[in-house]
């Protein structure tokens, strides 16, 4: 069992990441809104390197079927997607347009240019940080 102090210091860790997670989502949704994307619709485009099932985004996005249609809908509307036939015919596949990658390209830009919470970090802090990250995250 774990003592008092360790879950303590389990907590504040856990305080920090969830703090940080909201600081990078919300700089990501700044970037990402200059381009008129909500940042399901940007993790959508980033996704969408090759044609996909509209299943295997969704739980990419870890989100409903039903959010999913809508968010397709709204790329669709917006030129950036398409759905297309897969090789099995009951399955549909999103697509990007060529529209779709140029603004998946310039958001991909804006989003690395875009201030992030890991600036503050040298380059050797950004490797330690990824590697123990990845320990976390069992990687």
């Amino acid at each position: 069992m774990a003592s008092a102090r360790a879950l303590t210091e389990a907590h504040a860790l856990t305080q920090r990441l969830f703090r940080l997670s909201e600081m990078a989502k919300a700089a990501f949704a700044e970037a990402v809104a200059e381009h008129g994307l909500t940042p399901a619709q940007a993790r959508a485009l980033f996704f969408l390197e090759e044609p996909s099932p509209m299943r295997a985004l969704s739980d990419h996005l870890s989100c409903d079927a039903s959010n999913l249609t809508g968010i397709a809908d709204r790329l669709e509307a917006q030129g950036l997607v398409e759905r297309v036939q897969g090789e099995d015919r009951r399955v549909r596949l999103l697509r990007l347009t060529e529209e779709g990658e140029r603004v998946r390209r310039e958001v991909g830009e804006h989003v690395t240019r875009s201030p992030s919470p890991s600036d503050r970090l040298t380059a050797a802090e950004r490797r330690q940080l990824a590697a123990l990250l990845d320990k976390m995250l069992g990687e």
